[in-house]
């Protein structure tokens, strides 16, 4: 089947979803649920234990990615705040002018390469966040000392955010 390439990837994610749900529902219907007198009491303790392995692989896999889909957009969220953030800087001082544009590119695209996986994963909001009022540093002295805030508050999330990326990469 053939998919428009103006489809967005939820819709196709909804898409599948859909047809995996009336597979399986054809499944159930076609399950025989009357009594199984004739199979070996072993192979039905078997079958039983498969089925609790699975319920409990799935739930895991589950609890995973909803733990992960929830890291990744407070971790995009703070992206995008710091984005605002260091937009706000612009005109600290001509020395640290390079500085900052690096600091921006970088922090813009860790934002678009963490939007990009929760598309991948069918977890990304219809529309990407709009930046909320941002501070104004009228002033050389506001600018240097808001710099020294952000910069400071930056370095502790991006330590946070380190260590969860480095705890999902281990689980």
């Amino acid at each position: 089947m053939a998919v428009p390439a103006a489809q967005s990837p939820m819709k196709l994610m909804a898409l599948q979803l859909l047809l995996w749900h009336s597979a399986l529902w054809t499944v159930q219907e076609a399950t025989p649920l009357g009594p199984a007198s004739s199979l070996p009491q072993s192979f039905l303790l078997k079958c039983l234990e498969q089925v609790r392995k699975i319920q409990g692989d799935g739930a895991a896999l589950q609890e995973k990615l909803v733990s992960e889909t929830g890291c990744l957009s407070q971790l995009h969220s703070g992206l995008f705040l710091y984005q605002g953030l260091l937009q706000a800087l612009e005109g600290i001082s001509p020395e640290l002018g390079p500085t900052l544009d690096t600091l921006q590119l970088d922090v813009a695209d860790f934002a678009t390469t963490i939007w990009q996986q929760m598309e991948d994963l069918g977890m990304a909001p219809a529309l990407q966040p709009t930046q909320g009022a941002m501070p104004a540093f009228t002033s050389a002295f506001q600018r240097r000392a808001g710099g020294v805030l952000v910069a400071s508050h930056l370095q502790r999330f991006l330590e946070l955010a380190y260590r969860v990326l480095r705890h999902l990469a281990q689980s």
